[in-house]
């Protein structure tokens, strides 16, 4: 008896969008980074093609670097006094882009003028060479000030720039299509939300295929299983034809694994957990490998370790 085909085949594929130019196409980077692309699950190649390889982008702030926990500020040492030193020592680390989080335009942690706010994207694009993301602080009328000027900065470097959600969307659309960037589009973990916020930035004009979504992270033990749930409930949405859905996704993986306790309490406070300088870093890893087989695209990381430990990961599954 014949062994019957129990493949999943797919119609459709995520579009492909490319991150950074080169100074052939106007701008100062050594080379782009494509991500997207993939005709069926993660990883899945004998279902459909897998698509561009997923990148790492390496996190870093414009202010605000003491809060990172001890055993961040061991791996990056002083360079995280000097922002253009610690793009360097994250691309030394690894990062195949850079994720500037503008966490000094906070009202609440230093309220940065938008002046000030571009300079920091210009000082990441003197000091280093690979492809920029720019996230701003969070609050809407504080991003909506300091964007513009931002992507005025870094025109012709076709950033990706971020984020724009259902409720605050129209200032960020119409400074990118201005300058020439890719848009990160946000969403609380909602499929339907995450289609809304696309569906309103291209009303407003904003090429669909130019655009990364983030549906939002969580670590491990704090929501993984919903995480990958929304995420793979996306990518079938995607490849079976949804052309609102079929975006690359980008994981914040460094902010929320660093966030939990698990990662960054002492080992005096809970000694079954095992000394924190490895905890730490194999909990970022974790984090990302998980989410890695979900659907994530770019993940976005903080600790060496992590990315070295991941970087691993990524070849053995893409050798499978």
């Amino acid at each position: 008896m014949a062994v019957p085909d129990v493949t999943e085949k797919y119609a459709a594929a995520l579009n492909t969008v490319t991150i950074g130019a080169t100074k052939a196409e106007g701008g100062t980077r050594s080379k782009a980074v494509t991500v997207g692309g993939a005709k069926g699950l993660p990883w899945l190649g004998f279902e459909g093609e897998r698509g561009q390889p997923q990148v790492i982008a390496v996190e870093v702030w414009d202010a605000g670097a003491e809060a990172w926990p001890a055993q961040l500020k061991e791996a990056y040492g002083d360079s995280m006094n000097d922002l253009a030193s610690w793009c360097k020592k994250a691309v030394e680390f690894g990062a195949e882009m850079i994720c500037l989080k503008l966490m000094g335009t906070h009202p609440d942690g230093g309220d940065r003028t938008p002046a000030q706010a571009a300079e920091s994207v210009k000082t990441c694009l003197e000091a280093v060479d690979v492809p920029l993301i720019v996230w701003g602080c969070g609050v809407y009328a504080k991003d909506n000030n300091v964007m513009p000027k931002c992507t005025e900065a870094a025109k012709g470097e076709n950033c990706l720039f971020g984020t724009i959600v259902e409720k605050n969307y129209a200032t960020l659309v119409a400074a990118c299509l201005a300058s020439g960037h890719k848009i990160l589009a946000e969403s609380p973990l909602d499929v339907n939300i995450a289609k809304q916020v696309n569906i309103l930035a291209s009303d407003a004009g904003f090429p669909v295929q130019d655009i990364v979504s983030f549906p939002t992270t969580a670590a491990l033990g704090y929501g993984m299983e919903y995480v990958y749930s929304i995420q793979e409930r996306m990518r079938l949405a995607a490849v079976n034809g949804d052309k609102q859905l079929q975006q690359p996704i980008l994981m914040d993986i460094g902010m929320e694994a660093w966030r939990a306790k698990e990662s960054k309490i002492v080992e005096s406070e809970a000694p079954e957990l095992g000394p924190a300088e490895k905890r730490g870093p194999m909990w970022e890893a974790l984090t990302a490998t998980n989410l890695l087989q979900s659907g994530g695209d770019i993940l976005v990381m903080r600790h060496p370790e992590a990315i070295r430990v991941v970087r691993k990961a990524m070849e053995s599954l893409s050798a499978a």
